[in-house]
């Protein structure tokens, strides 16, 4: 079975910075792309950020361009996402997710086969 576990979301100063991972068990780590995604209360789930199966290429949406950061772990079979210089607007549940798509760096949510449940990332200032 497939499991995505997302960890280490939590409250935040504006300014701060925040790691959030997810382990993924029940699949080859590497034959999957892996992404970000966030939704804050009213608004529609919304891409943070990919990154293809081999860790090669990584895609970010433009609101998060050189605050975020995405790597895998292929040993740990563990996605990350650091974040750095935490605005209010970034809070948000933020789910992992798989792609089939290992080459690619998918941005749209039908591109993913696999999510996680989801961790709080809250923002205050």
């Amino acid at each position: 079975q497939v499991q995505l576990a997302e960890s280490g979301g939590g409250l935040v100063q504006a300014g701060g910075s925040l790691r959030v991972s997810c382990e993924a068990s029940g699949l080859t780590f590497s034959r999957y792309a892996m992404g970000w995604f966030r939704q804050a209360p009213g608004k529609e789930r919304e891409f943070v950020a990919a990154i293809s199966g081999r860790g090669t290429s990584t895609l970010y949406a433009d609101s998060v361009k050189g605050r975020f950061t995405i790597s895998r772990d292929s040993v740990k079979n563990t996605l990350y996402l650091q974040m750095n210089n935490l605005k209010d607007e970034d809070t948000a549940v933020y789910f992992c997710a798989a792609s089939g798509s290992w080459w690619d760096t998918p941005r749209r949510k039908n591109e993913y086969d696999y999510w996680g449940q989801g961790t709080q990332v809250t923002v205050s200032s």
